[in-house]
């Protein structure tokens, strides 16, 4: 039997590298029975302009078909078309203890960021538990900082199994790569840090200027650069294989080929790897309908499966 992977995605404004290689490319490579919805009910505890929720919405749609996502092989959805999940989550959240919402390292750490810590975020675990719970899956891919919240959600699935019976399938934790990819000041790539290089950009010419803000060295272009454990390689490594990562640093340690000539080889590399996907990116935006349709239908796929469930948890609790 197929394993069922299940993994959501906020629509916190347009994605870029770090979003793909740490889940996106892992996500398109296990379409098959997979259940990806965009979380815009959890991105209601930062977001709350409308026009830019639903142009969120719309552009995450865009960048999963786009770059290879298949309407009949994977099931993507808005989360918000899935009423389901927020009853089952009241039933979760009957079961789970305060105790376990306060240790979430998330919630503190956003807090400590300066969100206002309202009910929306301290109940985010278990409205994440009931995304997973919702759909039997068996497997969850997820980084690192998001392995807690997989710990919680089988705390409260066996808590409510404990008192109800065998109700919930028990999901596995598979972890992304194991290292964040770096933005270009070499912390880890973030929107909220601006050190992203976008996965779509407005035009080439604003590409090449994220990849040319790349922070590097000033060794001067006649002396040879030492490029090991810079920003620059290891963005380079997501692209190229090892014969050209070889090439590169050699060229580097020679003269007169600088960090500026290695930030056009890798631009050259990044058009080459998403020319296909920009294509389909522009095509899609022309026609919202389409992703609109693909939406609907992944809804309209996903809320019988979770009917399914919420029915199980009703009718173990006397609510049939």
């Amino acid at each position: 039997m197929t394993r069922r992977y299940l993994s959501g995605v906020q629509p916190s404004g347009l994605l870029h590298l770090g979003n793909y290689f740490g889940a996106i490319r892992s996500h398109i490579a296990n379409q098959d029975n997979a259940f990806y919805f965009i979380a815009n009910y959890h991105a209601l505890t930062t977001l709350r302009d409308a026009a830019a929720m639903r142009q969120n919405v719309f552009d995450v749609a865009r960048t999963y078909l786009a770059l290879g996502l298949d309407p009949e092989r994977a099931v993507i959805w808005r989360q918000s078309d899935v009423p389901e999940v927020q009853e089952l989550a009241w039933l979760l959240a009957t079961v789970t203890g305060m105790g376990l919402l306060e240790r979430a390292h998330s919630y503190k750490d956003k807090v400590d960021n300066g969100i206002v810590p309202s009910v929306g975020l301290f109940y985010y675990p278990v409205l994440m538990a009931a995304d997973i719970l919702a759909f039997d899956s068996d497997v969850v891919p997820v980084g690192k900082d998001q392995v807690q919240h997989l710990e919680m959600t089988r705390d409260m699935a066996q808590s409510f199994n404990a008192r109800y019976g065998e109700v919930f399938r028990m999901p596995k934790t598979e972890l992304g790569v194991p290292e964040p990819v770096p933005g270009v000041d070499g912390r880890k790539m973030s929107k909220s840090y601006d050190n992203h290089i976008p996965l779509f950009p407005r035009s080439k010419k604003a590409l090449k200027k994220h990849v040319m803000s790349i922070k590097t060295d000033s060794t001067p272009l006649d002396e040879p650069c030492d490029p090991e454990g810079s920003a620059l390689l290891a963005l380079y490594r997501l692209f190229a294989d090892e014969a050209q990562v070889d090439a590169l640093k050699q060229k580097l340690l020679g003269k007169g080929f600088g960090y500026g000539h290695a930030k056009l080889e890798l631009l050259a590399l990044i058009e080459a790897h998403f020319s296909d996907a920009w294509t389909r990116y522009a095509e899609l935006g022309a026609h919202p309908e389409r992703v609109e349709a693909v939406l609907r239908a992944g809804a309209a796929k996903a809320r019988p499966v979770a009917r399914a469930v919420l029915n199980r948890a009703r009718a173990a609790c006397g609510l049939d």
